[in-house]
């Protein structure tokens, strides 16, 4: 009998030309109705349409999401079923995004882009000829810093974490690293307390577990520098949210974040209109190639089944 690969009724049929001729390619509606027998399932519609496809799928022996983060689906894929997640798939749009983040805020272009829709043309650091005293530079103040030689601590360092240090690395940035366990130049977690006064942005890249949520606490956002920035491209609940408003309307640090908690963040909550603040919808891991990136895991990941082979990126534990 071949495989029966479940695969979501919208994906392209050219994603899937190239997929081993000696499995049977199951389609899966948004809104399924009876049993469906597949063996390796393929999910890549939003999770609330996920859960209700699952409950229709019977005989699934493996599960390949095509996301990094698998902090929702520990508690929905069942016991004895293989859960693969897609370590690598978002390295790059991640990293883009977060150098992103890191420029804009650096560069104070948030201040700029309000001026811009004022209409104001705001001097930054320029002097000025006419100015009554000619020592004033800045009018209004706008903090401009750069990214050489400043030193950048990256928590949670695995694939993300070593494409964004690849792509900041040419600027002449200085690295600290942290990990759940220690390496050769990495730091463990317990060294996270001592490290975040060391670091002129700290960017967050681990995953949500039950050892990492609320990690940045009040207790550690008050260990950063003043001024510092803080870059999360992870998951909202890593940083207390609470504590980082107060920081952020303290004026104690800076912050550019594409996910939040709560998600989606609702209309009025204090966030939008905090201070030193850069917010993205949860976007830093989209791209216009996402799909051929995560098919071609997917890919590799049947054919391995196929054959009998060892899968990559078996979550066990919490990721």
């Amino acid at each position: 009998m071949k495989v029966r690969v479940g695969v979501d009724a919208v994906v392209d049929d050219a994603l899937l030309e190239t997929f081993p001729k000696d499995v049977q390619l199951v389609r899966i509606d948004e809104k399924p109705e009876g049993e469906i027998e597949v063996d390796f399932w393929v999910p890549a519609m939003p999770f609330n349409i996920a859960q209700r496809q699952w409950s229709h799928l019977k005989g699934v022996r493996v599960v390949q999401v095509p996301w990094a983060g698998v902090d929702s689906w520990l508690n929905l894929v069942r016991s004895g079923v293989t859960l693969c997640d897609a370590r690598g798939v978002h390295d790059i749009p991640t990293a883009e995004w977060t150098v992103s983040a890191i420029l804009a805020m650096q560069k104070y272009l948030p201040f700029f882009i309000r001026q811009q829709w004022q209409g104001v043309w705001a001097l930054g650091q320029q002097p000025q000829i006419d100015a009554p005293t000619p020592t004033q530079i800045k009018n209004p103040p706008a903090p401009i810093r750069d990214v050489a030689n400043s030193t950048i601590l990256i928590v949670g360092y695995g694939s993300i974490g070593k494409a964004l240090e690849a792509r900041l690395a040419p600027f002449g940035a200085e690295f600290l690293r942290v990990a759940r366990v220690a390496r050769d130049a990495v730091y463990p977690v317990t060294k996270l307390d001592e490290l975040l006064g060391r670091a002129d942005i700290v960017v967050l890249t681990t995953p949500l577990t039950s050892e990492t949520r609320h990690v940045m606490n009040a207790t550690r956002l008050a260990k950063m520098q003043p001024g510092a920035l803080l870059v999360n491209a992870s998951r909202g609940a890593i940083v207390d949210t609470e504590a980082l408003l107060q920081a952020l309307n303290e004026n104690r640090i800076r912050a550019a974040v594409d996910v939040t908690d709560p998600e989606p963040l609702p209309e009025g909550h204090p966030l939008w209109s905090a201070p030193n603040l850069l917010i993205t919808p949860h976007i830093a891991g989209d791209s216009e190639r996402f799909m051929q990136r995560a098919f071609k895991l997917v890919r590799e990941q049947v054919q391995r089944f196929v054959r009998g082979e060892p899968l990559l990126n078996i979550v066990t534990g919490e990721y």
